[in-house]
Order: structure tokens, then C-alpha cells, then sequence
């Protein structure tokens, strides 16, 4: 979707709409890009303020009636204000009420995010009713410690609410269907279109299935609404068998951590930073 920036009823009304037409559609889960209730590209800390909620705001109210309504689930970026704190956020929904909310965690120098503060929650597996989902927003898949650690933690869909400027044509291009294909879980990117400030967003919203390949992808343009059908069990099976007794791999079961201690050690900073 377009987003209007600093005009959340625009959005939240364009937001209902989709969410109204995937449930009619049979859609079990909705996912909305980055920052879709606020826009992206504020120029200060004050100025984004003006548009932050709590998770249980006008936002989530709106959209769990929805939910209640038809049934479906949803995850919609937002900016999240808790006590004297913003983040860049999604929210969690379903029938049933809020079942979470995840804060971006890694930060680039660019957009709103410039001035908000570092999620402090941790990487979460959800349990819906249909199958295990974890959420990472944007920057995170460019770390691939965030994804791997919700697949340890149960994750059969990784969702991924992004706003991807023109420079960031890469991602979609490789690194979304690396992330799949390593952690052998589904991968949902879900981008906006249209001009924010002199920001060009290149859409390319695209599903991906646990084996990496591309189950479908979006324009980079044009509103849309991309329909996939997931196998969550096909995910939980981690042993890919291509020659029986010949040819055979488990992505998580065949991992070495005690070899990965600098990732998560305090020597892990480049030696060029310092």
C-alpha cells in the first residue's frame, strides 16, 4: 500500500479496507508494510511523536474490531509510544484480542528511525491457529542472527513488514529468499509503493516458501494484494531428503553453535570500527 505520512485516519481507513477484502478472500492473515498506520519519513523525534500510540490506541481498537468481525489475524506496522519511549513497531492482532507487539530491534540512520529507540523485546515465536509465526522489521533481516533465532524458537512463518527505499533493491532481490532457504522457514516481506518526502518505495512485497523459492511478488507501483497459501508443517520438518542414505540435510539439527561464540561474544565488533 501508499501510506500519507502524519495522516493515520487516511491510513487506518485504507488499512480496514485491505483487511476487510483479504478476509473476504478467505485470508486466515493479513500483513501491512513498515510504519503503515504513520508513514516513515518524519525529520524529528518531535514531529513523529505527534503520531505515536500504545499498542491498545485508536490503531489496534480499529483493527481488532475488524478481526472480530471476520475472523482473520493481522500484524500492521505502527509507532509505538511506551512512557517516554517510541518505537518502530507491528502489532500483533486477532479475534481473540492483541496477542503481541514487536519492536524493531536494529536501527538504520534513515527515516523515522533515526530518532527512536532500539527495541528491547525479545525474538518471539507466536502461536495462531494456523501455524508459528515471528516477526523482524526491515533492517533486522540484514542480520540473520534475528530470523535464526525465531526459527529455533519455533517460527513456520517469518513475517517481515518493510519500507524499502530505491537503494534497497537488494534485499528483495537475494536476501529475503536466502533467509527462507537457510533457516528452512516460510518468509513473508511485505514493502510500501509510492513517493514519501522525495523517497522513492519500490514495493516487491513477496512470499517465499521454506525452500527458498518464490511463491509470488508484487509490483513495484502499484497497490496490491498478494494471496499465498503456506505450509506450516512443511517448515517444522527440518530433514530434506533428496537421495535417501545420500543426499540429506537438517538445517538446524547439523548447526555447530560452539563455534559461533564471536557472534554474540564481546570481541564480535569489527576491529575496523574501533
Amino acid at each position: 500500500m501508499d501510506c500519507e505520512i502524519g495522516n493515520p485516519a487516511a491510513n487506518r481507513d485504507k488499512i480496514v479496507k485491505h483487511l476487510r477484502i483479504a478476509a473476504e478472500r478467505g485470508a486466515e492473515l493479513a500483513v501491512f508494510p513498515e510504519c503503515a498506520v504513520t508513514g516513515y519519513c518524519f525529520e524529528s523525534l518531535e514531529e513523529a511523536a505527534q503520531f505515536a500510540e500504545p499498542i491498545d490506541g485508536p490503531s489496534a481498537e480499529l483493527f481488532l474490531k475488524v478481526c472480530r468481525e471476520t475472523g482473520i489475524h493481522a500484524v500492521v506496522g505502527f509507532i509505538e509510544k511506551d512512557g517516554g519511549n517510541l518505537y518502530n513497531a507491528a502489532m500483533i492482532l486477532g479475534p481473540g484480542g492483541i496477542l503481541g507487539v514487536y519492536r524493531k530491534v536494529h536501527l538504520p540512520f534513515l527515516g523515522v528511525d533515526r530518532f527512536l529507540t532500539r527495541g528491547d523485546k525479545p525474538f518471539e515465536a507466536l502461536d495462531l491457529p494456523f501455524g508459528k509465526i515471528g516477526v523482524n522489521i526491515c533492517y533486522d533481516v540484514s542480520f540473520p542472527e534475528a530470523a535464526r533465532v525465531l526459527k529455533l524458537s519455533g517460527a513456520e512463518l517469518i513475517v517481515l513488514p518493510t519500507n524499502w527505499p530505491t537503494g534497497a533493491w537488494r534485499t528483495p532481490e537475494y536476501v529475503i529468499n536466502s533467509r527462507a532457504n537457510e533457516n528452512h522457514v516460510n518468509f513473508f516481506a511485505v514493502d510500501r509503493v509510492g513517493i514519501e518526502r522525495g523517497w522513492q518505495f519500490i514495493g516487491r512485497t513477496k512470499a517465499v516458501d521454506f525452500i527458498g523459492d518464490t511463491i509470488g511478488e508484487l509490483s513495484r507501483e502499484e497497490e496490491e494484494i498478494l494471496f499465498a497459501q503456506i505450509d506450516f508443517q512443511g517448515a517444522a520438518k527440518n530433514k530434506i531428503v533428496n537421495v535417501p542414505g545420500a543426499y540429506e540435510m537438517d538445517r538446524v539439527l547439523d548447526r555447530r553453535p560452539e563455534f559461533y561464540g564471536i557472534i554474540t561474544g564481546a570481541s564480535s565488533r569489527s576491529q575496523a570500527a574501533d
